[in-house]
């Protein structure tokens, strides 16, 4: 039951905080969701109870929906406590919740130089790939050529290109961006968890 006072006050307060940041009185938002100023103004303060076919109305003229005024309030859905997914050579967490999230995988990859690198190694697979070095120099292989990538510096490349990326001179830290392509052919199978 308190986590259903908590939901319903943060649902109120939502369509208030939406409200304010368009700018728009009690007046505004009452003509647009065809409720008495009134009437919405004891829904925002919790003087009165939301009925479902008010917050569809008011959801519809804020330009929201109503998984997005009632989404939940818990940290589960914001903190993201990464799992360490080991391979050879390579230790990857995932640091994204969704993978949906805009169709994109954020992985932090540590990577020692026993990861297996070479010409046999090399991926190829449709999209683009983003890295950054946090720390290290990551040795990253784009056909015949080799760059070495510097912590602090970035690496963006078509993976269309056959590629590798692996550790120069110790083990590297890297911040990885991936499309579902990527992050079916660069991470082990276990560290992305399957919708």
């Amino acid at each position: 039951m308190t986590q259903e006072l908590g939901l319903d006050h943060v649902v109120r307060h939502r369509i208030r905080g939406l409200r304010l940041a368009r700018g728009w009185s009690l007046d505004a938002l009452a003509a647009r969701c065809h409720l008495s100023p009134s009437n919405l103004s004891r829904i925002e303060t919790g003087h009165r109870r939301i009925a479902l076919d008010q917050l569809v109305a008011i959801a519809r003229a804020l330009d929201t929906t109503l998984d997005h005024l009632v989404e939940s309030v818990d940290d589960e859905d914001v903190v993201i406590r990464p799992q360490a997914c080991h391979t050879e050579g390579m230790t990857s967490w995932l640091l994204s919740g969704e993978r949906a999230l805009n169709g994109v995988t954020v992985a932090k990859l540590r990577i020692t130089p026993d990861r297996p690198t070479g010409t046999e190694h090399l991926k190829v697979h449709p999209g683009r790939e983003w890295f950054t070095v946090l720390s290290g120099t990551a040795r990253l292989q784009l056909g015949e050529r080799v760059l070495l990538i510097q912590a602090g510096h970035a690496a963006e490349f078509s993976t269309m290109t056959p590629h590798s990326v692996g550790a120069q001179g110790g083990p590297v830290e890297i911040l990885i961006i991936l499309d579902h392509n990527g992050e079916r052919s660069h991470l082990p199978s276990g560290a992305v968890p399957r919708p």
